[in-house]
């Protein structure tokens, strides 16, 4: 799941909302927002977000933090190193390796230490 998609989920359920019901508002199919909740689609166009905010009324700075998420939701990150340092390369090798072997505590402190101050 990325974390647009889990949004996208706790916004629907927060509002009562079936999938097929709002896959029909959206005009897109219910297999396509099952497929974004559940992470196997790429990162949403900024439209698609849009028309999701308007969907569920969205005041301006939960819009930002949508469109935020949706930024930081491509299921299928790569990650250019070419004219960093070797230590670069070898952690991003070093992540792609072994993300899925991290405990969420470990994925919360390196994730809090690579957030924008």
């Amino acid at each position: 799941m990325t974390p647009f998609g889990q949004k996208l989920r706790e916004l629907r359920q927060q509002h009562n909302r079936q999938l097929k019901d709002m896959a029909k508002a959206l005009k897109v199919s219910s297999a396509y927002l099952s497929a974004l909740e559940h992470g196997h689609r790429a990162r949403p166009k900024a439209g698609f977000v849009q028309q999701v905010a308007a969907y569920f009324n969205l005041a301006w700075d939960e819009v930002d933090d949508l469109k935020a998420l949706a930024d930081l939701s491509d299921p299928k990150v790569t990650i250019e190193t070419g004219g960093l340092t070797p230590l670069a390369t070898e952690l991003a090798n070093r992540l792609a390796k072994r993300i899925g072997e991290l405990d969420a505590s470990t994925l919360h402190d390196l994730n809090e230490q690579l957030k924008p101050k």
